[in-house]
């Protein structure tokens, strides 16, 4: 029988236990709540889903927000501009950039824009190397959220062989890096797979741990996967006014021991981790 990890309520969990440290930390000793800046450029209606959600969790949570929201084809110039901005302002404890940006607009140099310390998405070159190299950084929320959701559901992931199919800026690629590091959680043997990769199904087929992050709804099938595994699921794509995730979910219920639910698995916790990151931000700017 596969048991569904329950992200809505470890992230209600979770958010229990950053509201306590703000009280504790910050309240009680008459601090400055902290601040998350939010820059949104253009009308992508999932990105504006996705910030309303997020700015939905500072309200549930008792922390600061500011939006910026630039209309359709902003100059780029414009859009670094707001990111000094909040860069240079005392009273934002960290922010974000909502990706993806629109296509005249360079990812990268946005990204290199932004002040590290205020890097809440932990997509910094300075914070991704730092935790390349197990140093103290800001960790992409999603990746984040996946390692919280198998530690609090006491998942050994240590020794076990983990398959990702993916491997974007976002999730892939740092997911990989801290499924494999030498720390807890982490110690798992890690092969990395992506569009390129033949026969996909031939590595899923070994993979104790599957974590699957592609933007193709049920990319993963049940044939896919060896009796008893455990599959993450990051994918959120709208379809035929559904929200499916990326693994064929009715193929793979019964079949794995453990699986994220689309919706209700890993968003709600991408979310929480975003505001995690802020109050390390603000506890670092105190």
């Amino acid at each position: 029988m596969t048991k569904l990890l329950d992200g809505n309520m470890l992230a209600t969990e979770i958010r229990s236990e950053i509201s306590h440290t703000l009280e504790k930390e910050i309240l009680n000793k008459n601090k400055r709540i902290p601040h998350l800046g939010i820059i949104l450029t253009g009308n992508n209606r999932s990105s504006i889903t996705y910030v309303n959600n997020k700015i939905k969790e500072c309200k549930n949570i008792g922390i600061k927000y500011s939006l910026i929201h630039l209309p359709v084809n902003t100059l780029e110039k414009k859009l670094l501009e707001e990111i000094k901005k909040m860069n240079q302002n005392p009273y934002i404890d960290g922010f974000i950039v909502q990706f993806p940006l629109e296509k005249h607009i360079n990812q990268d140099k946005v990204i290199l824009t932004i002040n590290p310390t205020k890097d809440v998405d932990g997509f910094h070159p300075e914070n991704f190397g730092k935790m390349a190299l197990d140093m103290k950084a800001f960790f992409p929320a999603t990746a984040l959220g996946i390692l919280t959701i198998l530690d609090k559901y006491k998942i050994k992931i240590s020794g076990k062989h983990t398959v990702i199919i993916g491997r974007s800026k976002i999730v892939g690629r740092p997911i990989s890096i801290l499924m494999s590091r030498r720390n807890h959680p982490g110690n798992s043997t890690v092969t990395l797979t992506h569009s390129k990769t033949p026969n996909i199904e031939y590595y899923t087929k070994q993979a104790d741990i599957i974590i699957v992050a592609v933007g193709k709804p049920g990319f993963l099938k049940g044939k896919m996967i060896k009796e008893g595994s455990i599959i993450i699921d990051v994918g959120i794509n709208n379809y035929e006014k559904k929200i499916l995730g990326d693994v064929d979910f009715d193929s793979v219920n019964g079949k794995a021991s453990y699986l994220t639910p689309v919706p209700g698995g890993i968003g709600p916790m991408t979310r929480v981790m975003l505001l995690k990151n802020t109050l390390i931000a603000a506890l670092n700017n105190r």
